[in-house]
This record gives structure tokens, C-alpha cells and sequence, in this order.
């Protein structure tokens, strides 16, 4: 590892003392760095693209001009604790994209997995949690304590409620509201958002079997299109019939959990609003 003598960056470059960036890395015009940073290797910060404290960024990232990254969170509670933002690696964080860290309340910290798409002028709060092969479209806002399982798609403009679990392969339409949590392999859209279908081509693309994309499609007719008994009993007998599947078990699991939510969000049983 090396400091601000390394080539990669360049001369514009405004980096602290206390910052480590690896030998090639590169530095961009104009780019801030601020304290207890560090830049693994291959990641790329392009012009103006700032890093304010306290993060982390992995290898072959690729930061486009005037976002922030590792900004204070924007939250009462914070009041100048120490907390991080943890980002993996092969990451592609578009222009005027925030990610802001974590807050001592929330585990302080928010993470960004490995091999996402951020694109233009989203906002990504306070200890969010976004895993891995998620697709985030253009000015998609993240409330605070969410988590984007792995291989999402949030359609442009979406808003996201806090706490919200945005499920593995589900789909949110652009401009969706969303204030519950959104089941996995489903595709959501509307304000309020409302589940629409199986997320048939996620599946597919994922090396989902025929027969797995069967049974989630039956999962989804009678949990969320028939009417008959509370949906506890209809999970038990999905799950009696379909259970067989890894799929199925994970949607059902996950209702369970958002159930327990007081507002349908599981992530509030964690923390306090």
C-alpha cells in the first residue's frame, strides 16, 4: 500500500494524511479523500468524486464524478460518533450517487456488497445493507435501515421506505412507493406499491429451473390472488405442497418475518425507529 506519493493519483487530488490507497488504485481530478479512508486495489475514482471518512471501498470499483461517498448520516440520533460505510468489490457507483455510513443506533454501519449497479443521483441512508448483483436505477431513494437482497432490481425514481426488506430476485417498478417489505421473486409496482406477478426472467437468469419457476408461480396464485383462510394457514399449506423448493421456502420465510414487523417491515424487529 501507499500514500499521496503514488502515481495513480492525481495532482488535484486532496487526500488525508490518514488515508491508505492501494498502488493501483487511481486517484481521479479533483477528488476528495477525506480521514481514515481506504481504496483497495483496481478501484477507479474518476473527477470530483468525493470520500468524506471512515470507509472502506474494495477492489475494482468504479466511483463516477460528484458522488459522495461516506457522508455523515442524516439523522437526529448521530451526533459525530465514529461509524462506517463497508463497500465490496467490482462495484459500479454512478454520477451524483450518496451512500451515506451507519449510525451507532442502526450497528454502525452501512454496507454496499460486491458487483452492483448504483446508477445517476441515488441516495443510499444510514445503515443500509445492499448484498450482492443489485441493480438500483436512476434516483431511486433509500431510507435509512433497509436491506436489497442479493440480485434486486429497483426501477427509477422508487422511494423506500425505512426499515423495508427489498427480497432476493423481487422486482420494484419505477416511481413505486414502497412501505412494506417486498417479497422475494415478486415483481412490485404502484403507490402504494402492490405485488403484480413472479419475477419470472430474475428467476431464469439465476439458473432457476422450470419447475422451480412452476412452483413459485402457483406460491404466488395462492397466497397473494386467492381468497380463503388468513395467510398463515395458506403459507402451511404452500409450503405442505411446494416445500420441496428452496424458493418457496424463502418467500415463505420471509412473510413470516415481515409479519412480525409492526408495519410489515421485518428489519424493525432490530432496532429502534
Amino acid at each position: 500500500m501507499s500514500n499521496i506519493e503514488t502515481p495513480t493519483i492525481h495532482t488535484t487530488a486532496v487526500i488525508d494524511a490518514t488515508a491508505v490507497i492501494a498502488d493501483n488504485a487511481t486517484i481521479g481530478p479533483y477528488c476528495v479523500i477525506g480521514a481514515n479512508v481506504k481504496i483497495d486495489s483496481g478501484s477507479h475514482l474518476l473527477n470530483h468524486v468525493t470520500v468524506q471518512s471512515d470507509t472502506i471501498i474494495g477492489c475494482d470499483n468504479t466511483i463516477y464524478p460528484y458522488s459522495v461517498i461516506g457522508g455523515d448520516p442524516q439523522d437526529k440520533k448521530y451526533h459525530g460518533e465514529t461509524t462506517q460505510l463497508l463497500i465490496g468489490d467490482r462495484n459500479q457507483i454512478r454520477e451524483h450517487v450518496t451512500i451515506h455510513r451507519g449510525t451507532e443506533q442502526g450497528g454502525g454501519e452501512t454496507v454496499v456488497g460486491n458487483d452492483n449497479l448504483i446508477m445517476v443521483g441515488s441516495h443510499i441512508a444510514h445503515d443500509c445493507t445492499l448484498a450482492n448483483n443489485i441493480v438500483i436505477a436512476n434516483q431511486v431513494m433509500l431510507a435509512g435501515h433497509i436491506t436489497v437482497e442479493d440480485c434486486a432490481t429497483i426501477g427509477g425514481g422508487a422511494g423506500i421506505n425505512q426499515f423495508a426488506r427489498i427480497g432476493r430476485c423481487a422486482y420494484v417498478g419505477g416511481l413505486a412507493r414502497i412501505t412494506r417489505d417486498v417479497p422475494p421473486f415478486m415483481i412490485v409496482e404502484g403507490s402504494p406499491a402492490e405485488i403484480r406477478a413472479v419475477n419470472v426472467i430474475a428467476m431464469a437468469r439465476r439458473d432457476y429451473s422450470e419447475v422451480e419457476i412452476d412452483a413459485m408461480k402457483e406460491a404466488f396464485r395462492r397466497l397473494f390472488k386467492e381468497n380463503g383462510g388468513s395467510q398463515a394457514k395458506q403459507m402451511e399449506k404452500v409450503l405442505t405442497d411446494l416445500g420441496q423448493h428452496d424458493s418457496v421456502q424463502q418467500l415463505c420465510k420471509a412473510m413470516t418475518a415481515s409479519s412480525e414487523g409492526r408495519h410489515g417491515r421485518s428489519n424493525e424487529k432490530l432496532t429502534k425507529a
